[in-house]
């Protein structure tokens, strides 16, 4: 897969670019699918009024996320969470294990998008080929099948994930669909901790050339891709203004960002729970996640 021109441009609607913010993994995940099921209508007639959005986010502590449907644990990873080395969490999405700490993580909301599984990833995917392209590390999609045998993210890359021209996988992607609605969100990995990863996951994390951005450079450099790449992908208005932000010399669109605030805060706390896993041990198997089925 290689960086293609943006697509065409449909009817504008509202775009929520959302500010970065640093939560721990029960936020981050409600946060996520809150933007998946809308909110109250400002109007009687509708229920829900579901715009696209787009964020990204990093991590407050050491987190493992486990796919919605990946009910088998480690037998360790409990250990480690009972210890404090890392919280635990459970994704609305699919997909195995992720550990989070040393990457950028990005959500996507887009209302009935057309297409099968793999011309949406494709689509999706497109804004992070354009930047890792403008940054001088090309991507492109994965190439194995799924397999149910590995309990790490990384350790296959699909259709779904982004690697680079040595295999060295640096996007994981999972979805979610919900009435035709679809939240995709995945793991940019910047600086992966070696020695935690081998911890987790028995081996060693991907081998990853450092990028020629970092901090606030980096994460303005990927909101411009997103806003030229899916503001029209979206239907939606980019609401920006040309910047060189923080001299990383890659003017571009940055898409007007807003931040959560407080009423929409109160009303995701009440849904933290569904997030929130709890162990459950069979005896003759290794302990399971377990939450509410809520979603």
């Amino acid at each position: 897969m290689t960086a293609q021109a943006s697509p065409s441009v449909q009817p504008a609607t509202a775009v929520r670019w959302i500010q970065h913010c640093r939560l721990d993994g029960v936020w981050q995940m409600a946060i996520d699918a809150w933007l998946l099921e809308g909110q109250p209508a400002t109007e009687p007639a509708a229920a829900v009024l579901l715009a696209p959005a787009f964020r990204l986010y990093r991590w407050s502590r050491p987190t493992l996320s486990l796919g919605w449907h990946q009910r088998r644990l480690e037998p360790h990873w409990s250990d480690l969470a009972r210890q404090g080395r890392l919280a635990l969490v459970r994704r609305p999405s699919g997909g195995r294990a992720v550990l989070h700490g040393g990457d950028l993580t990005y959500a996507l909301v887009w209302p009935r998008p057309l297409g099968t599984r793999s011309e949406v990833y494709a689509q999706a995917l497109g804004w992070l080929l354009e930047a890792f392209a403008a940054m001088g590390q090309p991507l492109r999609s994965g190439r194995q099948a799924a397999s149910l045998q590995r309990s790490s993210c990384f350790a296959t890359s699909t259709v779904a994930d982004l690697v680079h021209a040595n295999g060295a996988k640096r996007v994981g992607s999972a979805q979610l669909w919900r009435g035709g609605h679809l939240l995709q969100h995945g793991s940019i990995q910047l600086d992966p901790c070696p020695a935690l990863w081998r911890e987790v996951f028995g081996g060693d994390p991907p081998e990853l050339d450092p990028l020629p951005l970092g901090g606030h450079a980096l994460e303005d450099h990927l909101y411009r891709s997103a806003a030229r790449w899916l503001g029209p992908l979206l239907g939606g208005s980019v609401g920006a203004v040309d910047l060189d932000h923080g001299g990383d010399g890659h003017a571009g669109h940055l898409p007007g960002l807003v931040p959560l605030g407080p009423e929409v805060l109160a009303a995701i706390t009440q849904h933290l729970g569904r997030f929130q896993p709890t162990l459950s041990v069979n005896g003759e198997t290794s302990p399971e996640l377990t939450m509410p089925r809520a979603t």
